[in-house]
């Protein structure tokens, strides 16, 4: 493939400075010629070498490969440009950022079946709740609820619309009673549920004829991990709250009871999101399209 030599000044500028309004000063053009020329390098690829948002800008693995390989001998740039076609077969290192309560996407069956699709492609998911750039943070796309995704981000759903519920197990309620009211939850054992250490615990979010409030539980036990939340309430533990689908096959086995149902109204569920569509990854469209593929099933 040919590369166009001229571009290559501004790409490294680029990717050395991660910030395009640096990159052009340094050149003494504008942050628009720059944008212009790179775009027109990816284009040439067809694919993207750069990710970008209004908050952060890094290089794809198409780009670190481009960017390493410009150092070297021109058969090395010939090879780098190979791996940066669209043409390819998917293959590299995919991370993904996936919030804890994203149950359907962590099951297992979604990235069993995506493995197998694609064994060219090494998939690292890092399970976390804390709210960061994927792009800073050098992540291909992350899995949230659709409502605190950033507007510059493209979703594509995961799921449906989901439901949190309030559960306990039997045996506590019947120690204890029920609430009638999310109000009551006060003069009750709570499992809580926070993002980080610094966190405050997460206030349970409800609705009463459409209008939404929430109540801070004042949770005994605290924790960021839901399984242990999960296991604590089956034990008697509390009442804890979460998205019905990690509590679903619990309450079929009659192991947790759901509770409050009346005041839980769906909301928008999950989503895979990432910084743009044009030139994607291979390995990127291979999952979206794995996922989209999966949803209609």
């Amino acid at each position: 493939m040919s590369l166009d030599m001229n571009l290559v000044p501004l790409f490294l500028a680029v990717a050395e400075e991660r910030n395009f309004r640096a990159a052009a000063d340094r050149l003494g053009l504008t942050r628009s010629a720059v944008s212009q020329a790179i775009r027109k390098l990816e284009d040439a690829r067809g694919i993207a070498l750069l990710t970008r948002t209004t908050r952060s800008v890094r290089l794809t693995e198409a780009g670190e490969n481009l960017r390493d390989a410009l150092t070297q001998p021109w058969s090395d740039i010939q090879q780098a440009l190979e791996f940066s076609s669209s043409d390819a077969a998917p293959k590299g290192r995919l991370r993904v950022a996936v919030t804890s309560i994203a149950e359907r996407f962590l099951a297992g069956p979604l990235l069993a079946s995506f493995a197998a699709a694609y064994p060219g492609i090494s998939i690292d998911i890092t399970v976390t709740d804390e709210e960061f750039d994927i792009v800073a943070g050098g992540y291909d796309a992350g899995v949230r609820l659709g409502e605190v995704i950033e507007l510059d981000m493209v979703a594509v759903p995961l799921t449906g619309e989901q439901r949190e519920v309030a559960v306990a197990s039997p045996g506590y309620l019947a120690t204890h009673g029920r609430p009638r009211h999310p109000k009551d939850l006060v003069n009750f054992r709570c499992i809580g549920w926070r993002p980080s250490p610094m966190a405050a615990p997460y206030k349970w979010e409800f609705s009463e004829g459409d209008v939404p409030f929430s109540v801070a539980v004042n949770p005994q036990i605290t924790t960021n991990d839901l399984r242990l939340m999960l296991r604590t309430a089956v034990a008697g533990g509390g009442i804890t709250f979460a998205p019905e689908a990690t509590f679903r096959p619990y309450i079929d086995a009659g192991q947790l009871e759901p509770l409050l149902g009346d005041f839980l109204p769906p909301f928008k569920g999950f989503f895979l999101y990432f910084p743009q569509r044009r030139n994607m990854p291979p390995k990127l469209r291979a999952l979206v399209d794995h996922i989209k593929k999966w949803r209609e099933e």
